[in-house]
């Protein structure tokens, strides 16, 4: 088996791990365990919580010290056994505990699979740029995959779900074993500085201005993706709210709705080496800002009617742009922008960024808007996805007069 089918079979285990419980673990929660609102809340906020460190501290463990793949590994152990445990749990505050400590080893891997995956393209003579979109794309499957395994199974409000999880986790470990081993960089000559002793080798990016705004941008970005991520389910529920779509597939069925647009990232993940190499990374980071502003504007007019319907299927074809123009371009462009010696860290510091601090700022700061919009427990919809519209317009107005573009970037490997 070549290096290229191994890497698609690890990201497609990487992400149906996840896609096996991420959706559906609160209903479980909920349904099954009976948790309040902010008890299931507090559980999925250790996934933030996790992301604005551990990536970064992860990465700088598998650039100074133990190869990127064994710590991968190490990870998805811990992630198995948490798992495990999590299954048999009925505690909300150990449910927490449990949930936190899977948090701190599974977020990291997300990271790292793209380093390892960059590694073992380069060390057998591949592009990165024309060939990583179409195995990364094994990822989006996986998570498509076992999200329907688990729903078809009617194993929604079962712990089950959490136990595919966990033996996913364990084949994947093994899977590992069969990549090319990453080295670690030592310093073994001249005196080290102590940003290099603490291994905070790519913080030092934020020095250059051009990578300081890209990784601002990142934050801003991240929030808007965490928009969505919280609100976009319980947006479609409410049309029930409604008798004349109490009934319709939208109400019925909106997580079915939503997994087009994982669909869709599927097919622009394709598109993400044709338009690095023609425009830079700065017009493919605005087109996903501009998808952002019209995925939220058609979410604001979007209903299960015959023709609100349309525009909420539309919606969600227009996510997969939004999401791989940002997320797999940029990790591409963090890739290609860094000495090897501090990949692990750079991409650490990426997930940081978008999956820590700016999904923090996501859920909190759409919090307040979906609050501010609520009147008599109703909330007024259209109005609040025309705000995020709005920032949306903003950040990409604001982004296209102060990043400067060379497009011919990712013309050389």
């Amino acid at each position: 088996m070549n290096i290229k089918s191994k890497l698609k079979i690890v990201l497609f285990l990487q992400f149906f791990i996840w896609g096996s419980w991420l959706i559906t673990f609160g209903s479980y929660m909920i349904n099954g365990l009976h948790y309040t609102g902010m008890e299931v809340a507090a559980v999925y906020g250790t996934m933030g919580i996790a992301s604005l460190f551990m990536p970064s501290l992860l990465g700088i463990v598998a650039d100074k010290w133990l190869p990127a793949n064994y710590l991968y590994i190490l990870c998805h152990l811990v992630s198995a056994i948490t798992l495990f445990l999590a299954a048999s749990i009925t505690s909300p505050i150990v449910m927490v505990f449990v949930i936190l400590i899977n948090s701190f080893a599974y977020m990291p891997t997300i990271a790292m699979s793209n380093a390892i995956s960059y590694f073992s393209l380069e060390s057998n003579k591949y592009d990165i740029i024309n060939d990583f979109p179409g195995i990364r794309i094994f990822g989006t499957i996986g998570f498509i995959i076992a999200m329907w395994l688990v729903s078809l199974l009617k194993l929604e409000l079962s712990n089950i779900q959490l136990y595919i999880g966990a033996i996913a986790s364990l084949i994947l470990c093994i899977c590992t074993l069969s990549l090319p081993k990453m080295s670690i960089t030592r310093h073994t000559q001249g005196k080290q500085s102590v940003i290099s002793l603490l291994g905070l080798d790519a913080f030092v990016l934020f020095k250059e201005p051009r990578m300081a705004i890209f990784f601002l941008f990142s934050i801003l970005l991240g929030a808007v993706l965490q928009v969505t991520n919280t609100f976009g389910n319980p947006f479609l529920h409410d049309f029930a709210l409604n008798p004349q779509f109490k009934d319709s597939f939208v109400v019925e069925y909106p997580s079915i709705l939503l997994s087009i647009s994982q669909i869709s990232e599927v097919v622009f993940i394709l598109f993400v080496p044709f338009f690095l190499k023609r425009l830079g990374i700065k017009y493919v980071m605005l087109i996903s800002m501009i998808a952002w502003t019209i995925r939220f504007g058609l979410f604001a007019y979007g209903d299960p009617s015959p023709i609100g319907v349309v525009w909420l299927f539309l919606s969600m074809i227009v996510y997969g742009c939004a999401f791989d123009f940002f997320n797999i371009s940029g990790s591409i462009y963090v890739e290609k922008s860094v000495e090897p010696k501090i990949r692990n860290s750079a991409q650490g510091l990426f997930m940081t960024m978008t999956n820590g601090l700016g999904a923090y700022l996501g859920s909190m700061g759409s919090g307040l808007v979906v609050d501010y919009f609520t009147y008599n427990n109703v909330k007024d919809w259209p109005n609040i996805w025309l705000v995020f519209a709005l920032y949306s317009l903003v950040l990409a107005t604001v982004f296209m007069l102060v990043f400067k573009n060379d497009k011919n970037e990712f013309n050389h490997s």
